[in-house]
């Protein structure tokens, strides 16, 4: 290979690096990508800047728009209030995933899985079922739904745009919906007969209802008068009176690391673990009071409100400490605890990084409430939106994204110019309002979109692609157009658990489209592999935002992704391998 072969190689490799890390933002990863390539004059400037207006960037951005049209107009809440009627936990579990499979080829899936999260848990508690037996299938069936059509997902409209760059025809709307359908009516199946047998069925949750808030991490101040005052934290044995834990003693600037020896004084801040009803106790006990509350709380008279709000993956507040997120301000709420799965926070609560599934337990102003739930960084647990949505904004919305659907699937107006236009309408029709749409934009996968794009001009442009190309053409020997329809589909879900579905995308179109030539065949079914390999990430909670969001809220543990997704991806790309060469063949 030559030396721009390498170099491009390095990137790729660190880039896959980074993302599998999780240790920078992926937006980040993507811009430090962009300015190396061009640095080191693998791509031009005009190409490095291509991806920002790129159809697929666009595209995405206006979709984003348009499914939170859909969400905040209310669309959603019929349907809701219907499944919130289901008792039995298999029916839940197959409703779930009979609404959201077919409004998943439309709608946002992270959104539909937010909406529907709150409602799968207020089920789950009020028929005593582990949310471990529900939620898992409820995000499958999102990706499942989104795979369906060439707007279901980001990485379908990137994969089209890539492959049109090849000199491929671009892809109908509903091209993808045969397979799409065929593969999700499987995978139900799957996760009914086989995949139910494979959750776990005895598992703590995490979330609970509104009267079970777990375990959360908080602090409180001693005061004057307080029995402890005194006596050091062993003799107060808080965890055997109240079950409640300390973890750390804050006096003034000072953080005592080993505070069992320590004894308390007046004005101490004892940072402790428990559940909240149990901390709610100790409180009142032994004169204490929640610090947060003490400093950062309304005055007194207000009607207030315990929300439990988990953080939304790749979010703006995401690695931004607690202290950051003004929510006083903003919702005039007091942020009183935090919950991390897996993790014993011992840091002040104003000093912890948010990461996505942080669960916090937020003090509200009674009419603050609806517009927490509005927030797109958050996923309210336990209250419900009382607010009352008008029918002719959900109406409009559903019309207005039935209309785009139309037009770009008649080829009436291309799928960026239906999906602006569509936005639009939306915003005149007042499904939200203009702040909401520019908040409910995720900001970071369109940068990551724009600034990813010019690596696969790199791989191409640097002689990597053929180069991998060749050894992968080595390796198949004399299989076939078919062995190398394998080889592309299995490599682009591998890259897809490691570093996401859009940066996997962008790295493999051009090597299927390349591996397609090699073979002789007709590149398109190759494209089509890549597409649907990568929007079906089954085997790790980190390989796709929805899994993220029900790792959390669902206390499943690493292997349970492992043990149910694993044999589906084998399952779906055993399927694709049958019916990809039958509606797109290899010799058209």
């Amino acid at each position: 290979m030559s030396g721009a072969a390498w170099t491009t190689l390095a990137i790729v490799f660190g880039a896959i690096v980074l993302f599998a890390s999780e240790k920078v933002r992926i937006d980040l990863v993507a811009l430090i990508v962009l300015v190396l390539l061009v640095v080191l004059g693998l791509v031009t400037p005009d190409e490095a800047l291509a991806g920002f207006s790129n159809e697929a960037t666009v595209t995405v951005a206006a979709m984003f728009a348009l499914s939170l049209g859909i969400e905040r107009s209310g669309a959603l809440e019929p349907l809701g209030r219907l499944l919130a009627r289901v008792r039995k936990p298999w029916l839940l579990t197959l409703a779930l995933m009979l609404a959201i499979a077919p409004m998943g080829a439309f709608v946002k899936n992270i959104a539909l899985v937010a909406t529907f999260l709150p409602l799968a848990l207020r089920v789950c508690a009020r028929t005593k079922t582990p949310p471990g037996r529900v939620l898992l299938p409820m995000a499958y069936a999102a990706q499942m739904g989104g795979v369906c059509t060439l707007i279901g997902t980001s990485s379908n409209l990137l994969a089209d745009s890539l492959a049109q760059k090849h000199g491929l025809p671009p892809f109908g709307v509903f091209e993808f919906t045969r397979m799409g359908a065929l593969l999700a009516l499987v995978g139900i199946v799957y996760l009914m007969i086989i995949g139910r047998w494979l959750l776990p069925r005895h598992i703590p949750a995490e979330v609970g209802s509104e009267a079970e808030l777990g375990k959360y991490v908080t602090e409180l101040r001693v005061r004057e008068g307080s029995p402890l005052v005194g006596q050091t934290i062993a003799e107060a044995t808080l965890g055997e009176t109240y079950g409640v834990y300390p973890l750390e003693l804050l006096r003034g600037e000072q953080h005592l690391w080993s505070p069992r020896e320590q004894r308390v004084e007046p004005g101490d801040v004892l940072l402790v673990r428990g559940d909240w009803e149990k901390i709610e106790d100790l409180r009142t006990r032994a004169q204490l009071d929640i610090d947060p509350e003490n400093r950062y709380g309304p005055e007194h008279g207000r009607t207030r409100v315990l929300v439990e709000a988990m953080v939304k993956p790749d979010t703006t507040i995401e690695h931004h400490s607690l202290g950051d997120v003004d929510v006083s301000r903003e919702y005039d709420a007091i942020a009183l605890a935090i919950r991390r799965r897996g993790e014993v926070l011992r840091e002040s609560l104003k000093d912890v990084r948010l990461v996505g599934g942080d669960v916090l337990l937020l003090l509200v102003g009674e009419k603050s409430v609806a517009a927490v739930r509005s927030d797109e960084r958050f996923v309210v647990l336990s209250e419900r939106d009382d607010v009352r949505r008008t029918p002719r904004r959900a109406i409009a919305a559903i019309v207005i994204m039935a209309a785009v659907v139309a037009l770009s699937g008649l080829h009436a107006l291309p799928i960026p110019v239906a999906a602006i236009a569509g936005a639009v309408a939306m915003a005149i029709a007042g499904c939200y309002g203009t702040r909401d749409l520019y908040a409910g934009i995720d900001w970071k996968i369109i940068v990551l979109l724009a600034a990813i794009l010019p690596l696969g001009t790199a791989i191409e442009n640097s002689g990597l692609s053929k180069a991998l190309v060749d050894g992968g053409m080595q390796l198949i020997g004399s299989h076939g157009p078919l062995g190398a329809l394998l080889m592309v589909y299995l490599l682009t879900a591998l890259l897809t658990e490691l570093m996401g579905h859009n940066p996997s995308v962008v790295l493999m179109v051009g090597i299927a489209a390349s591996v397609a030539h090699a073979v002789h065949a007709d590149a398109r079914p190759f494209v089509v592999a890549v597409a649907f390999a990568a929007a079906t990430s089954f085997a790790t909670p980190v390989g796709y935002p929805t899994n993220t969001m029900v790792y959390y809220a669902g206390g499943y543990r690493f292997t349970d992704f492992m043990k149910v997704g694993i044999p589906l991806i084998a399952m779906f790309c055993a399927l694709s391998m049958f019916l990809i060469p039958t509606f797109w063949p290899f010799q058209p």
